[in-house]
């Protein structure tokens, strides 16, 4: 049987159609269960960094979202005074980055090594609270991000309660080279992060990743080997969001604020 072109045209048209009308379908009933796995991820990061949670440990979402809520307070900061967003989203649905990506919700970033092209207006943080009710807050957390080598990669930072020492690091995504610069996610790496200092005496970021070993340096952490750039994109990410440009304003205030509550 013989057909002719406009019903070759008119077949193939019909068929993009009804495809075009299943994936759409898919993505409109699949995006909240997208988004629920979204925040899941994200408060795995979190509790994981935190330490209230060991890295790959299978827990369920309930169980998850119970260990959060006893935990976590999560709280929008304007990146640009470092003070509380009082009237804003709710930081459950908050997305970073996406935030970044959105004209409308960020700005040009200055200059930086980190390699970071815009800023968000508001920071996603999050307070580890104190179960005992003594102090403020038992750590914090704060979203990070900076080229490496191939990619950017992102993740968390935790600090203990005096805002300078580190409590842990993570990195949930990037496109290191697996061996080299993909040593970010090794634990042994991780774990040399716990108990360095960020800040120097005279209240500048001091941290780098060394090249070779850092020793007893309290402000270093050992290079990894073959990953230079990508060491050196850790260093730079935590000089930034450390300092005035990232969360240095918030940090400051809460500095400020527990000095005026002693």
């Amino acid at each position: 049987m013989q057909y002719g072109k406009r019903y070759t045209i008119l077949f193939a048209a019909a068929v993009c159609g009804v495809f075009a009308i299943l994936v759409t379908s898919s993505a409109v009933l699949l995006k909240d269960r997208q988004e629920e796995n979204f925040r899941l991820d994200r408060m795995k990061n979190v509790l994981t960094v935190a330490g209230l949670m060991e890295p790959g440990q299978k827990l369920g979402r309930a169980e998850i979202q119970k260990i959060f809520d006893e935990n976590i307070e999560s709280r929008l900061i304007e990146l640009k005074t470092g003070q509380y967003v009082t009237d804003g989203p709710d930081p459950a649905g908050y997305d970073q980055r996406k935030a970044t990506a959105d004209a409308a919700t960020s700005l040009k970033a200055p200059d930086n090594r980190a390699g970071l092209v815009r800023l968000p207006k508001m920071g996603l943080v999050y307070l580890i609270k104190d179960r005992q009710g003594v102090r403020p807050f038992s750590g914090l957390l704060l979203p990070i991000e900076g080229k490496g080598l191939w990619s950017t990669l992102y993740g968390y930072l935790a600090l203990e309660s005096d805002l300078n020492t580190i409590r842990g690091i993570t990195y949930y995504q990037h496109g290191e080279t697996p061996g080299l610069g993909g040593e970010v996610e090794n634990p042994k790496w991780k774990a040399n992060f716990h108990g360095k200092k960020v800040y120097g005496d005279d209240g500048r970021v001091v941290f780098y990743v060394k090249k070779g070993l850092a020793g007893d340096d309290p402000h270093a952490v050992d290079g990894i080997s073959g990953a230079t750039i990508t060491s050196r994109g850790v260093t730079w990410m935590l000089e930034f969001w450390m300092g005035k440009d990232g969360y240095g304003p918030y940090l400051a205030a809460l500095k400020a604020a527990a000095g005026g509550a002693e």
